[in-house]
């Protein structure tokens, strides 16, 4: 049985860099492109097996034809960020896995009180500009350690501020290649999450700032990067796991309910911050998944707050919702973590969970 296996899985890792070789024919040599790449050094969980295919596009041009390429060949699709809210199953994840984090996706253009960001721009640059700029208002997303696309899939926020309240405008691109500017009304928008992005990959945005006083600026930047690192814990983690339920914080909740420090193999609850799991360096994707699960079953049996298989919550008399944070990738059996997450013809390849 185990050499059947091994034989198996030597056909597929055969077939994923056939398709690597073919797709690097059709770009040009910019784009980075391989086969079976390791997730876990790609994301700040550390944790997660490989991308069946993984591509870094140098630009729309190529981004396009890997598109192409993906329908041609009828292969799941998931775009990522840079990792940092996104939880990779152990197996890894079937189908192509794009980037975004190429120079051609990554320019921060300042125009007056505008921003002009691309998907790969890391939140921190573009707070970084704007103060640079004695532009105001976008301080908060100093502390957001991910990037402009990825904090539009899920709308992120922190310190108050979220991340489609300085949004004029995004730039997307559909899976058939065809890109289209969208106003604010016309993107779909909710707490920590984007409907419109399941159908697209965003390109790029526009931010609305105001002008300010810069040291009033580097102030409150200081403050928000204070917090954050007095607050929360330094190990390897994915941010806030679970998003707030009505009537009280996540991480209280878990506080009240004694977990703090509950461990499952390399993963535990932070001493600093109850709605934080971080990984000792040695955690798997299943021990992440393991401690979340026993978190919401205590939450549930203990306070009748619940939390539906993929992510959908259900309220039942008056019970309340503690769902995970982020989102995972599609392959694996519960919803979690991930940035930014997109998938072919609507299906998703990530579950949003928070």
């Amino acid at each position: 049985m185990k050499t059947g296996n091994s034989t198996m899985a030597a056909q597929h890792i055969n077939s994923h860099r056939q398709l690597a070789q073919e797709l690097l024919k059709r770009v040009t040599s910019q784009t980075i492109v391989s086969a079976d790449e390791p997730l876990a050094k790609r994301t700040t969980l550390r944790v997660g097996g490989p991308a069946d295919l993984y591509i870094e596009p140098a630009s729309e041009e190529d981004l396009k034809r890997s598109l192409n390429f993906i329908q041609e060949h009828e292969l799941a699709l998931f775009v990522m960020g840079r990792g940092s809210n996104l939880l990779v199953k152990d197996s890894g994840v079937r189908g192509a896995v794009i980037c975004l984090s190429q120079s051609g996706f990554s320019n921060i253009e300042v125009n007056g009180n505008k921003l002009k960001c691309g998907a790969g721009a890391k939140l921190r640059a573009v707070a970084t500009e704007a103060r640079r700029h004695s532009l105001a208002g976008l301080e908060f997303l100093e502390g957001i350690p991910g990037t402009v696309g990825g904090g539009l899939r899920m709308n992120a926020g922190a310190m108050g501020g979220a991340m489609f309240d300085a949004v004029e405008s995004v730039r997307v691109i559909d899976y058939r290649g065809v890109i289209t500017e969208l106003a604010t009304r016309e993107i779909q928008v909710e707490y920590r999450k984007c409907t419109t992005l399941k159908r697209a990959i965003a390109l790029g945005a526009v931010l609305r700032a105001e002008p300010g006083d810069k040291t009033a600026i580097e102030k409150r930047m200081k403050e928000c990067s204070q917090k954050r690192w007095t607050s929360q814990p330094s190990a390897p983690s994915a941010g806030c796991i679970f998003k707030n339920p009505a009537s009280i914080p996540a991480g209280r909740l878990i506080d009240e309910l004694g977990l703090k420090g509950a461990r499952i193999g390399g993963a535990y609850v932070s001493s600093e911050h109850g709605n934080f799991i971080v990984n000792d360096g040695t955690a798997s994707a299943s021990d992440l998944l393991e401690l979340i699960q026993k978190i919401r079953d205590q939450a549930r049996n203990s306070r009748m707050i619940l939390s539906g298989k993929t992510g959908q919550t259900r309220t039942r008399r008056g019970a309340e919702q503690l769902n995970s944070s982020s989102r995972w990738n599609h392959s694996a059996p519960r919803p979690l973590f991930a940035l930014c997450g997109s998938s072919r013809n609507g299906k998703e390849a990530v579950w949003q969970v928070r």
